[in-house]
């Protein structure tokens, strides 16, 4: 019977509504190790406020906002739909430049029009990145590797996929770029801990994070749920290893 109302209470978390790319309705019940870097630092060490400022894959724009960038100098691009409509409402309004692309390999900028691109957790295409980057302009971006909850995913879904394995990662993609033209300025690579205080919280965030643990649901889980709630009740947590890296990098001012 125990079990049977966990369910309910998982199922119910299964169901929140979540909006754009905010985790507060869980932020007091997870924790995380801290990264060897700060992404914000890191952006604002590289931005004036005469700095042309592109956010690719901006969510609903909650982080773009905090870096308080002058909002005239602020252009931003998202694919989901939901979360283009919540920037319409958010952004456009402040004067920032809100855009929906449907492809990583076209955005629709002019040529050499940013000083500086950001990118936090999204996809990208370098050859876009360096058509839309002015001479010396710069990309920062903070990935999610490959490992990202590698072993929870594993433990969740009995068809656990491997295929794409041992690609995104810091190599791969410091390789990638100074292919295309650039010079890497930083780079760092991190592997820290996460921690879920109730199966609950997990559920809201398997659920959501949907690319990592496909086909994740209450019901096809329920054993492996069961499992990890044991967990819980035995160390007052469920603890995942997070896979992040960093770079930041320059565009190669060409002289002909």
């Amino acid at each position: 019977m125990e079990y049977m109302k966990l369910k309910e209470y998982w199922l119910s978390e299964e169901k929140k509504i979540f909006e754009g790319w905010n985790f507060s309705y869980i932020g007091e019940r997870k924790s995380e190790e801290p990264l060897h870097w700060n992404y914000d630092k890191m952006v604002h060490q590289y931005l004036s406020a005469n700095s042309i400022l592109l956010d690719m894959g901006t969510g609903g724009g909650e982080h773009l906002l905090t870096l308080k960038h002058p909002y005239n100098n602020t252009f931003a691009t998202e694919a989901y739909q939901p979360n283009f409509e919540l920037c319409k409402k958010k952004l456009t309004p402040l004067g920032i430049d809100v855009r929906q692309v449907f492809n990583d390999n076209y955005l629709p900028f002019e040529n050499d029009m940013f000083d500086v691109i950001i990118n936090r957790q999204a996809s990208f295409d370098m050859n876009e990145v360096y058509r839309l980057l002015k001479p010396n302009g710069l990309f920062i971006t903070q990935q999610v590797g490959e490992l990202n909850n590698k072993e929870l995913r594993r433990f969740l879904i009995s068809d656990f996929n491997e295929t794409n394995a041992n690609e995104h990662n810091l190599k791969n993609n410091l390789d990638l770029i100074k292919s295309k033209g650039f010079t890497i300025l930083k780079a760092d690579e991190s592997f820290p801990k996460q921690r879920f205080l109730d199966v609950g919280a997990l559920v809201y965030y398997a659920r959501i994070i949907e690319w990592e643990f496909p086909k994740f649901s209450v019901d096809s889980c329920f054993n492996q749920l069961c499992q990890l709630q044991s967990i819980v009740e035995q160390k007052g947590f469920v603890e995942s290893k997070q896979h992040r890296f960093v770079i930041v990098a320059q565009k190669f001012n060409h002289i002909n």
